[in-house]
């Protein structure tokens, strides 16, 4: 007999960890949090329009952390105090343009920041259309968080 050992199996591989869901291709941050906009829209009415400066500030906060570029929370914090109609456009464009770095058609455009010429009526709709276009972004890239605030 010898004292070879006996021939050994070669190590498995194993296969590569899944895509994490957390970040998308063209984006390297956190996914944000889907929210009703029917809800923020009864906030914001309830709060005397409060609520649209929390709302600005979340949202810009997600954009800026998911992308790495964008104004970020505060800048749209302060926009929204203080020019509001200016953060229709620029949200719109920091939306329009996530969409466009997969290749994909957005559902909203800056051109969509003309609503607030329309009162009262316009601002619901943008709001409606622009929290369903940030929805639907982050629910087809894994963000399993319910629609709330």
């Amino acid at each position: 007999m010898s004292d070879t050992p006996p021939p050994m199996d070669p190590p498995a591989t194993t296969p590569p960890p899944p895509p994490s869901p957390v970040s998308s291709p063209g984006a390297s941050g956190p996914l944000g949090k889907p929210r009703s906009a029917l809800l923020v829209i009864l906030l914001s009415i309830v709060t005397f329009g409060i609520w649209t400066i929390v709302w600005s500030f979340q949202n810009g906060d997600e954009l800026k952390r998911h992308r790495n570029t964008g104004l970020g929370g505060v800048a749209y914090l302060f926009i929204t105090l203080l020019i509001s109609p200016v953060t229709m456009f620029l949200m719109a464009s920091e939306v329009e343009q996530m969409y466009r770095s997969e290749g994909k058609e957005p559902p909203i455009t800056t051109i969509w920041g003309l609503w607030f010429l329309l009162p009262l009526i316009g601002n619901l709709i943008w709001y409606v259309r622009i929290q369903s276009a940030l929805n639907d972004y982050w629910t087809s890239h894994g963000s399993t968080v319910s629609p709330g605030l």
